[in-house]
């Protein structure tokens, strides 16, 4: 009678397919470690550089002939904390305008962005209007843009026509930024394969079924990186309504520093609109990362 052999103890359990575990060579443990240790490395000298670097800077203004002046007259604690409550007031007007007019851009950006990709003879006229509106309002500084609608608007004393400065100010961010939003919709647009449409065509789709159900899928998710740029920068921009008297963030400082003299809520405003952009810019360069990651991995179209 032949007996079975046995199998020698290892003291682990068998992986499933009744094959034994993976157990990673001493060539990759050392490999590993070795990477362990080269991270550990790069992040201290990194945060030494940073802290020497800071230390430095410190001391070139610190030890500057003005920087007692300097102190007194952007960063007063005292003035800050007047400040600060009325800055912050001003500034949920600046997250409202943001809001606002990023939903404005964003749909308008998007039908100029189709009718300068509209096929066709018949369409050249609203091709030729969507390329003239971008080209006009790319070209026109924001602050000029702002300044004609502004004060222009009202000098004409239309009837029905609302003066305020808070819509006639997001009226023009709208106008500018739609522009620039516009030729990124394009670029996302015009991306995307001819074969795409023709394979939506051949399935029975119209023209505008294609467009609306494969293409601007397509186009919209290849740009969401540039949009969120965009939407950061206006962000920022809608600081610039206080030209026409909009008590936002920038003009309650303005009204403080024109009482006091002094420039320390100037600072407050403009760490106030750094805490608010910095969460923005976060995300633009996490979905930046993850599109780029898909889009070697093959998973995006």
């Amino acid at each position: 009678m032949t007996l079975a052999k046995e199998e020698p103890d290892r003291g682990e359990p068998l992986a499933p397919g009744g094959q034994d575990p993976y157990v990673p060579s001493e060539r990759r443990l050392a490999r590993e470690r070795y990477k362990r240790t080269r991270s550990r490395r790069a992040v201290a000298v990194a945060a030494l550089s940073s802290l020497v670097t800071a230390a430095a800077l410190v001391l070139v203004v610190v030890n500057a002939p003005g920087w007692s002046r300097t102190r007194e007259t952007f960063f007063d604690a005292g003035y800050a904390r007047e400040a600060l409550p009325l800055v912050l007031d001003g500034l949920w007007l600046n997250v409202r305008l943001l809001l606002v007019c990023g939903a404005a851009v964003l749909v308008l950006g998007m039908l100029i962005a189709v009718a300068r990709t509209l096929p066709g003879p018949v369409f050249f006229p609203l091709r030729a209007l969507a390329a003239a509106y971008t080209d006009f309002f790319r070209g026109l500084p924001l602050i000029i843009n702002l300044m004609i609608v502004v004060l222009g608007v009202p000098a004409l004393r239309l009837q029905g026509v609302s003066v305020d400065p808070v819509l006639l100010g997001g009226t023009a961010l709208t106008l500018t930024y739609s522009a620039y939003v516009a030729e990124v919709f394009r670029a996302g647009i015009e991306s995307v394969h001819p074969s795409q449409r023709a394979a939506a065509r051949s399935l029975g789709l119209t023209n505008r079924q294609a467009l609306r159900h494969v293409v601007l899928p397509q186009a919209v998710r290849r740009q969401v990186p540039p949009l969120l740029n965009d939407l950061v920068s206006l962000q920022k921009d809608t600081g610039l309504v206080s030209i026409g008297g909009a008590v936002d963030a920038v003009r309650a400082a303005d009204i403080i520093v024109g009482r006091s003299l002094n420039y320390t809520p100037y600072l407050v405003a403009g760490l106030l609109f750094i805490a608010l952009t910095i969460p923005m810019t976060r995300l633009t360069d996490w979905v930046t990362a993850r599109t780029d990651r898909r889009r070697a991995q093959g998973g995006l179209l």
